[in-house]
């Protein structure tokens, strides 16, 4: 009917038919970016037409029924690009049908494919889609920075979403339809790939995913509903029942307490070493049958780094998995698989998100150990959202900026910080004075934007340079471009008594500061004069 109204109103409007919605046969190679080509012909169903503007046809338009006909335009090219694949008519896969919907348009238009074959050791009735994208191997002809790979990667030679946005749109679906059952067989028999239902993938964290893959050299990478919900399901995924894991006394409070109270209840046990000990971790490899090695580096809060080329050599010799939570370095800062961990994790809603708005984790590695952790996270459906996906992706684009000035701004505070009377010590990986330091150099580029200090009193007087504080906010978490602070002995230890604090090393007098993108002068004044308050 619209068509018809369109063609009276302007006689030069010509209008076609397409074949009908369906998903397109994938095809085994070759999807990325296509130039306009051939027509299609032979047309199976009239569900969608391709519409042909004649000259001049937007100018005569208002402003509103000019939107209404781009959405119109967008919604076709899209159809075209999931036209039914059958042999009986001669139709060539989806990168024809997209090319017959540019050579369509008014003007030529390149149109970006991406969904690539189910990968061979799909699991979940083919619920383990992988798409065709961007590994970071592939940028290294034309892209040779980290800033340029995260601003480009998943997007710039081809995606999941058929679009000539420059953005990824948000996908926002719970399911994905077949047309007939013949396709939900073909997809059941890992004939077409597809992601189903929305717990097993979504075109827009595809991308997202993608460009950490690119960033950490990894053959694979998932994205999860927040950073913990990343480590529970590697830590459950990868060490069996009754098995065994080695990990540090320095670590996030919460990964700490999955190990020591939940995972017991599997039969598994732990050697908790401290970072540096390789000692102790030589003497658990050997007295127990280990199936993962689980620190961060640097650590939190003290930034304690691991000899991660070191322990990984260890580790493997006895078969034993190393994993690398490297969110206080980010993927800028450290690539923990190029110096041989098997896995590397993020709290994607620290430096990678970048802007305090967003909960996400991600894990990277091999295909074959990411799909182990992928089975069970399609189990336990900690999916994370296609609008958190989005603002990962947005937060990626100005990574290497952000962590740029994050890293300059800590290093020099930092310098500041232990040169000044009311500051009892400074643990930065950058200073002469840390324990790892010069382990530090040797295997990150930057030392991140974070630095712990404990100021020279007790809990209320530390409590009172944290309130002088004008800048930052006092909270959790830490990466964003806005500053934060906070006392662990108050904002995570807190249920805690002061002597078992101190078990953990946890002072009434440490302060974490996350340094964000504020200027550096601003910064330094702020902290400066609350120092001079106790």
């Amino acid at each position: 009917m619209a068509a018809s109204s369109c063609a009276r109103a302007f006689p030069s409007f010509e209008a076609r038919s397409d074949p009908d919605f369906s998903r397109p046969e994938i095809p085994s190679a070759g999807c990325g970016r296509k130039s306009n080509s051939t027509a299609l012909r032979g047309a199976h169903g009239l569900s969608s037409l391709i519409f042909k503007f004649p000259p001049n046809f937007v100018r005569q338009l208002s402003t509103k029924a000019r939107r209404n006909c781009s959405n119109i335009g967008v919604a076709q090219v899209v159809a075209a690009s999931w036209s039914n694949n059958q042999a009986a008519s001669g139709f060539t896969p989806a990168a024809n049908a997209v090319d017959a919907a540019a050579a369509a348009a008014v003007a030529p238009v390149e149109v970006e494919t991406g969904l690539g074959e189910v990968a061979e050791d799909a699991s979940c009735n083919g619920e383990n889609v992988k798409l065709e994208g961007s590994p970071s191997f592939e940028y290294a002809s034309f892209l040779s920075s980290d800033g340029s790979v995260a601003i480009h990667a998943g997007e710039r030679l081809g995606r999941g979403i058929v679009t000539d946005a420059i953005t990824t749109p948000v996908v926002n679906t719970s399911a994905y339809f077949f047309k007939k059952t013949a396709d939900l067989i073909d997809f059941k028999e890992k004939r077409r790939a597809s992601f189903e239902y929305g717990r097993y993938g979504n075109y827009t964290t595809i991308v997202a995913e993608q460009k950490i893959s690119a960033l950490e050299g990894a053959e694979s990478t998932i994205l999860m509903a927040s950073g913990m919900c990343v480590s529970t399901v590697m830590l459950m995924a990868l060490v069996p029942a009754g098995g065994h894991l080695v990990t540090t006394t320095d670590c996030y409070r919460k990964t700490r307490i999955f190990i020591e109270t939940v995972l017991p209840k599997m039969g598994i046990t732990a050697t908790v070493i401290d970072p540096a000990d390789i000692g102790g971790l030589e003497s658990a490899l050997e007295n127990n049958n280990v199936a993962l090695f689980f620190t961060e580096s640097p650590t939190n809060p003290f930034l304690r780094c691991v000899d991660i080329e070191r322990v990984s050599k260890l580790c493997h010799d006895k078969g034993a998995l190393v994993c690398i939570d490297g969110t206080f370095a980010t993927p800028l800062n450290q690539k923990a698989l190029a110096l041989g961990a098997d896995i590397v994790l993020h709290s994607a809603t620290k430096f990678i998100g970048g802007h305090n708005d967003v909960l996400a984790g991600s894990i990277s590695g091999s295909e074959k150990l990411i799909s182990a952790v992928r089975n069970l996270h399609h189990i336990l459906g900690g999916a994370l959202n296609p609008n958190a996906a989005y603002l990962i992706i947005r937060g990626m684009k100005t990574l290497h900026l952000r962590v740029q000035q994050q890293n300059s701004t800590a290093q020099r505070m930092a310098e500041i910080l232990e040169a000044h009377p009311k500051v009892r010590r400074v643990y930065y990986p950058g200073l002469a004075s840390h324990p790892e330091h010069d382990l530090a150099k040797r295997q990150m580029k930057g030392f991140g934007g974070v630095v712990s200090f404990e100021v020279d009193g007790d809990l209320l007087t530390t409590a009172k340079f944290v309130d002088a504080l004008r800048i930052p906010y006092i909270a959790p978490s830490f990466g964003g471009c806005e500053s934060i602070v906070d006392q662990p002995a108050i904002m995570s230890y807190w249920d805690l008594s002061q002597s078992e604090r101190a078990k953990y090393g946890i002072m009434d007098n440490l302060v974490r500061f996350s340094f964000g993108v504020e200027d550096f002068e601003d910064l330094k004044a702020d902290i400066l004069q609350a120092l001079g308050t106790i």
